[in-house]
């Protein structure tokens, strides 16, 4: 038996290496998707930028992936043998679904799909444990699955999406009542302000709401305190100069080498 756990183990282990890779995969394809079709630079710029992107994602990681793995079931109702078949399944799944996903040029969300496979397997497995004791799913499953924060993390999800997309459309209509069919003139005075805007929104998610968990987190700075904590305290004054520090930048590049 002992074996087969660390067959298991070494399965495991070369599974997580092509999630990884598939995982990276669809990170690059959302990047990708939108820019590439809209033509909005050259191909060796959109690449670059995807890498960056998905290196300062990787780097700021504030574990989202354990708050959804903790929160799914409950693994004191499980043996080990079980958890190992539901982290198993789980990642033979997400790695056929991505890989899918990926090879269509799709984009989808990787939290999304991790959370919906534990869920999918630790109702399985559920059902087939309550079952074999002869029990009654409806009456028993939910001490095996975290229905609460189950639904609280589906829920967000869902919120997400409605809410990005209605910001997103927000700020596409006023962007092109500024922009739309008249832009050079525009862009000569807001685009450099409109560029800085969305650079320092990004900044704003990336260092102070990233930063939480990040392998930075904890770096000491001068004063003594965290880099996490430094950031907090200034993040005002990290987003105003961000904010000028762009829009000076961007300015500059449209007057020395005329890029829009």
């Amino acid at each position: 038996m002992e074996n087969f756990y660390i067959i298991l183990v070494v399965v495991l282990f070369a599974l997580a290496i092509s999630d990884l890779i598939v995982g990276v995969s669809n990170d690059a394809v959302n990047f990708l998707n939108s820019a590439i079709g809209s033509k909005a630079a050259p191909k060796w710029v959109i690449f670059l930028m995807a890498s960056l992107g998905v290196l300062i994602g990787a780097t700021f990681s504030n574990g989202m992936m354990e708050v959804a793995r903790k929160g799914i079931f409950h693994p004191d109702m499980f043996f080990f043998s079980e958890i190992m078949i539901i982290f198993l399944a789980v990642m033979i799944t997400d790695v056929i679904l991505l890989d899918m996903f990926n090879t269509f040029g799709m984009p989808t969300s990787t939290t999304v799909s991790i959370v919906f496979e534990l869920l999918g397997a630790a109702v399985a497995v559920s059902v087939v444990k309550i079952k074999s004791a002869g029990g009654s799913v409806v009456m028993e499953l939910a001490n095996y699955i975290n229905s609460e924060k189950a639904l609280a993390i589906i829920t967000g999800i869902l919120l997400s999406v409605f809410i990005a997309f209605s910001f997103g459309a927000f700020v596409q209509y006023i962007a092109r009542l500024i922009f739309s069919f008249n832009y050079k003139r525009p862009m000569k005075y807001f685009g450099s302000a409109f560029g800085g805007l969305a650079i320092t929104a990004i900044t704003y998610f990336i260092l102070i709401k990233g930063m939480k968990g990040s392998a930075f987190a904890d770096i000491k700075v001068g004063s003594g305190e965290t880099l996490q904590g430094w950031f907090s305290q200034n993040s005002e004054l990290v987003l105003l100069y961000g904010f000028f520090f762009w829009v000076i930048l961007i300015q500059l590049l449209k007057w020395l080498f005329n890029i829009t």
